[in-house]
């Protein structure tokens, strides 16, 4: 259970994404208005700073939760988060670089992103939405493996070397060990 809560390393399917992005989005809201609630009836006797300190936490934890659930889908999808994730983020932040420096490249005169950056973020998040789960696929570093190996992958192992091993499994063959 709290795998998926805490864990980068779990495996999140489309649906299980859906639905969790939806209950992240219905959560954020429900906290969004309580803190808002809350630091109005505060506001007048407070410092901006200790209004917005709440808020800039609030923020984060969401941001946070949606990268999770974002690292989770991609690891079910077979990417690599740890590749995906600050790839995406670049992306983004080279854009909306583009889009302040050179204005004609924005997408409108009042957006602070290109068209490029708006596809780049529209394809990821299809992916995230629609592309099919890759649960045959090895996880990654740092899990098991919870099905016993194949025939072809348990005799190249024990004949040969990790690397014939691997040629074996992705060649569906017997790698043999060769004397030249």
């Amino acid at each position: 259970m709290l795998g998926f809560i805490f864990g980068f390393n779990a495996r999140l399917g489309r649906l299980q994404y859906f639905l969790a992005s939806l209950g992240l989005a219905l959560v954020s809201v429900v906290m969004i208005v309580v803190v808002a609630v809350g630091l109005a009836a505060l506001a007048p006797q407070t410092s901006a700073l200790t209004v917005s300190l709440p808020i800039m936490v609030l923020i984060g934890l969401c941001l946070v939760a949606n990268l999770m659930l974002q690292a989770m889908r991609f690891r079910d999808i077979g990417w690599d988060p740890v590749c995906v994730i600050p790839a995406w983020i670049a992306v983004m932040v080279l854009d909306y670089v583009i889009a302040g420096r050179f204005p004609e490249y924005a997408a409108t005169s009042s957006h602070h992103g290109t068209w490029v950056g708006a596809l780049v973020n529209l394809g990821l998040s299809v992916a995230l939405l629609f592309f099919p789960s890759g649960a045959d696929d090895p996880p990654s570093s740092g899990a098991t493996v919870s099905r016993p190996p194949s025939a072809s992958l348990r005799t190249a192992r024990g004949t040969g070397s990790a690397t014939e091993a691997r040629l074996a499994r992705i060649t569906g063959g017997e790698a043999e060990r060769r004397g030249y």
